[in-house]
């Protein structure tokens, strides 16, 4: 988790799209004084803090100023961004790196967009766009579940970080710096349901945005949220989501219901 500062709008100094991936699939960037502000449409890997964390279209990432951070894509990658200054007053809130955005997605899409539309930076329209997306991230924090160890905080932000990677109860238990039975037990603790249950259930979630808001092939959304066998996504949707992945897309655009 990292501390942000909002209680003042942060100082814009640059929005943009960026386009990266096609010269070269490794970039590492690093701004002295400004944080930066990504919104993905694509799938890479992230380096920061020492961490690397797995992102997808719809995921959000905050760099603080002075960090260095590390993107391996795996293609042409096109995400919007914001670099700013915020204005260190009032209590800061904790976000982490890394956010699926999920159904907050095309919100934060469309605040991006229309601080872009309004540039140049500095503008008072420029800097209420970014200071809501920034507060809608923000909110996002807010809509995990609360958890009161630390272990279970630290697993619950991996496991939203690297949906679309291999994720073990061990390995999650190293993460979080506990023995695997501990981590078990402290888990259906505070939330009520075993370290797989959650894995599961968040995965569909993701796996339903993005079946419903997005144009990625069925395989593609299979592969973004960890669950690359087609027949196995296939059984998991038709038993959590009630439907398999066509007929849950077909049904929300108002297409044919067949599978």
């Amino acid at each position: 988790m990292i501390a942000l500062h909002l209680a003042q709008p942060p100082e814009v100094v640059n929005v943009g799209a960026g386009i990266h991936g096609v010269r070269r699939l490794r970039d590492v960037f690093q701004l002295p004084d400004l944080w930066q502000l990504h919104l993905y449409n694509y799938s890479a890997d992230l380096t920061l803090f020492g961490t690397t964390y797995s992102v997808a279209p719809g995921y959000v990432s905050l760099t603080p100023a002075g960090a260095q951070v590390q993107f391996d894509y795996r293609g042409r990658s096109e995400h919007l961004y914001a670099h700013f200054r915020p204005r260190v007053t009032g209590e800061p809130s904790s976000v982490p790196v890394v956010q699926d955005a999920g159904a907050a997605a095309p919100v934060l899409s469309g605040l991006l967009r229309s601080a872009l539309e309004a540039s140049p930076s500095g503008s008072a329209r420029v800097t209420a766009e970014i200071w809501t997306a920034l507060w809608r991230i923000v909110d996002l924090t807010a809509a995990t579940p609360e958890t009161g160890h630390p272990a279970v905080a630290t697993a619950i932000a991996y496991i939203e970080a690297n949906l679309a990677q291999p994720l073990t109860i061990p390995a999650l238990a190293r993460v979080a710096g506990v023995s695997h039975n501990h981590l078990t037990r402290l888990f259906h603790a505070e939330t009520g349901q075993t370290v797989i249950a959650y894995l599961r259930a968040r995965r569909m979630m993701r796996a339903r945005h993005l079946l419903v808001a997005s144009t990625l092939s069925i395989p593609a959304v299979a592969a973004s949220v960890g669950i690359p066998d087609l027949q196995a996504f296939n059984k998991t949707c038709r038993r959590e989501l009630g439907g398999s992945p066509r007929v849950i897309r077909d049904a929300v655009a108002g297409g044919p219901a067949a599978d």
